[in-house]
């Protein structure tokens, strides 16, 4: 697996192209990502979001319409595509798969696996790619996503770092923002983070 990451916009949102037996795999395609994308892909196979947010999902149309290709994003979140619900001016796109819950993809004889994860936003997911975890906005190093915007839910958030602690195994996390971390270096900090959403709700 060959992995090339770009932060793109204001936000500095993490672009990553996932490269494995030759296809390319592009995952939250931000703000202004489109030329990066192109000028880095050899035989690209899909769009896939972790989540609807507009910093991880603007260049998803113009990608679709450049390159020809399928957008899966989380059923949950597909109304942030549609509908631009923050009022960021996000230009509109319309996924080609619904990802419904932990759901298992082959693509082009690549598994890909979605670990839903709510909380940030009612779909939001990490992709899961032999032991790599893109983690969106879910998990950071030493830190996790904001639960207080619109469509957010603390309850969820729980419920997912919950989830998430009693995973077994290690996975790189790459996440949608900042540097890559592990998954047991996240899960050792993961009460605290518990506790802290606790305190919200």
């Amino acid at each position: 697996m060959q992995i090339k990451i770009q932060p793109m916009g204001s936000y500095q949102t993490n672009c990553y192209i996932v490269t494995v037996d030759g296809k390319d795999f592009i995952i939250d395609p931000g703000m202004d990502a489109t030329e990066w994308v192109i000028d880095n892909v050899t035989n690209p196979v899909a769009i896939l979001n972790t989540h609807g947010h507009f910093d991880h999902v603007w260049s998803n149309a113009e990608l679709k319409e450049k390159l020809k290709l399928p957008i899966y994003c989380p059923k949950d979140d597909i109304f942030m595509l549609t509908d631009d619900p923050l009022g960021q001016g996000t230009p509109k796109s319309m996924p080609d798969h619904e990802v419904v819950g932990d759901e298992a993809l082959t693509l082009e004889g690549v598994k890909i696996k979605y670990r839903h994860f709510p909380g940030h936003t009612p779909g939001n997911s990490i992709i899961e790619i032999g032991d790599v975890w893109f983690s969106g906005d879910f998990l950071f190093e030493r830190s996790i996503g904001r639960w207080d915007f619109p469509a957010s839910s603390g309850e969820d958030m729980l419920k997912s770092l919950e989830k998430a602690l009693k995973i077994e195994g290690d996975y790189t996390l790459y996440p949608g923002h900042g540097l890559s971390t592990t998954l047991k270096a996240e899960q050792k900090i993961m009460p605290f983070w518990i506790e802290q959403v606790k305190g919200t709700i």
